[in-house]
């Protein structure tokens, strides 16, 4: 759509909103929170005294997921220096 008075492309005020939801460091940030949010919840299944060890298996399975993940974003983000 054109602007009316300059003929320019409008752009939508959400366009810039959309990128930022969707950006690398958002992600990294997301993915962040929900190791910590594991961590949470492994460590109070874990001192429940009849904790599912199937479960907790998976949580940690997955946190460990996430890790490398996060790992592999933070490499691609802030590559290394050269020595």
């Amino acid at each position: 759509m054109l602007h009316p008075c300059t003929g320019r492309e409008l752009q939508h005020e959400s366009e810039p909103m959309n990128e930022n939801l969707h950006s690398p460091q958002r992600r990294l940030i997301e993915l962040r929170i929900e190791h910590a949010d594991l961590d949470d919840l492994i460590d109070r299944a874990a001192s429940e005294p009849q904790a599912d060890e199937l479960v907790l298996r998976r949580l940690k399975k997955r946190r460990l997921a996430l890790r490398d993940l996060i790992a592999r974003l933070e490499n691609q983000l802030e590559p290394p220096e050269p020595a």
